[in-house]
Parts: structure tokens; C-alpha cells; sequence
């Protein structure tokens, strides 16, 4: 699967969600894995911003159009998407955000900018490898690792005051 263009770069979102969804659909029908329609469309919520959304967002913006859905439909959706590697989960805002390499084992690496919000998903093997090593050489084995970086995007910085 191919990385799709992210929020610091110019890109036709339109594109970019509906690569996510067609990927989406392509790893579900691999792994026999059944993507409901409220499942897509959380999915499709959660790719249509580059900011993080938490599970009340995704709630709210069902019933804004016309869902009924409760929270518990909510929650299992994100943890489906979640376990087919479709979402990652950013701790830190207790919230979700496309997965820009689904269908690949990777790192989840993110860069979260304290102004706007909006997140970046990096793919650095050697990062991935030296996190790898350090914990190797303390008899640790990884099961998952996230990264999460707090900072300033390049839009965000050029509205921060001269100091």
C-alpha cells in the first residue's frame, strides 16, 4: 500500500480520503474481516481532518447526520478499525487518526501540533530499528510502539509572535 500525502504538504484531500477507504476495503476483504457501513463511515470521519478525533467527535458527527448510533457502536467501530491497523490511537488526545500506511507493520510515529492540531504520521526505520536495539539490549521485546511529538507545524509557526 502506498503513503498517501499528509497535512503539512499541499494534497487533494479528496484523494487522500478516498484512498484510505479503498485500502480499508481491500485489507478487510483480504483478511475476511466484514467493514459495516458504520464502520466505513467512522473511518471516512476520521480521514476527512488531519486533527486527531476522539470518540465523542466521531459520535457527534453521526448523530449531526441523522445516526442514531450510541457510544459502545462507536467504540467497537474504533476498536475494528483499530485492530485491522486502519486507526492509530493517539494517547496523548485520547483520539484516532488514519492510519497513512494501513495494510503495513510499521511504527506509529507522530508529529502533533500544539496550535492547530493537526497530526503527521512519520515512517523512519531507523528510528523504529534504534528503539528496537535499546530495547533489545535491556532483554526487552517490543510488542507496539508510538511515538507521539508535541510541536509547532510550519504553518503555526510563522503565526507565533516574534519573541
Amino acid at each position: 500500500m502506498s503513503a498517501r500525502a499528509l497535512p503539512y504538504r499541499p494534497h487533494n484531500h479528496d484523494d487522500c480520503v478516498s484512498q484510505a477507504l479503498a485500502e480499508a476495503r481491500a485489507i478487510c476483504q483480504e483478511q475476511h474481516a466484514r467493514l459495516t457501513p458504520t464502520r466505513e463511515r467512522v473511518l471516512e470521519l476520521i480521514w476527512e481532518s488531519h486533527r486527531p478525533l476522539g470518540a465523542y467527535d466521531v459520535l457527534a458527527k453521526l448523530a449531526s447526520e441523522g445516526h442514531s448510533a450510541a457510544p459502545p457502536t462507536v467504540y467497537r467501530a474504533l476498536d475494528f478499525l483499530q485492530q485491522y491497523g486502519l486507526v492509530h490511537r493517539i494517547a496523548s488526545l485520547n483520539a484516532f487518526i488514519g492510519c497513512a500506511h494501513a495494510g503495513e507493520h510499521h511504527t506509529g510515529m507522530f508529529l502533533i501540533c500544539r496550535s492547530c492540531g493537526n497530526a503527521l504520521e512519520l515512517t523512519d526505520t531507523t528510528v523504529s530499528k534504534a528503539i528496537h536495539e535499546a530495547a533489545g539490549a535491556e532483554a526487552f521485546v517490543t510488542e507496539s510502539i508510538t511515538l507521539e511529538i508535541a510541536g509547532l507545524c510550519p504553518s503555526c509557526q510563522g503565526e507565533q509572535p516574534n519573541g
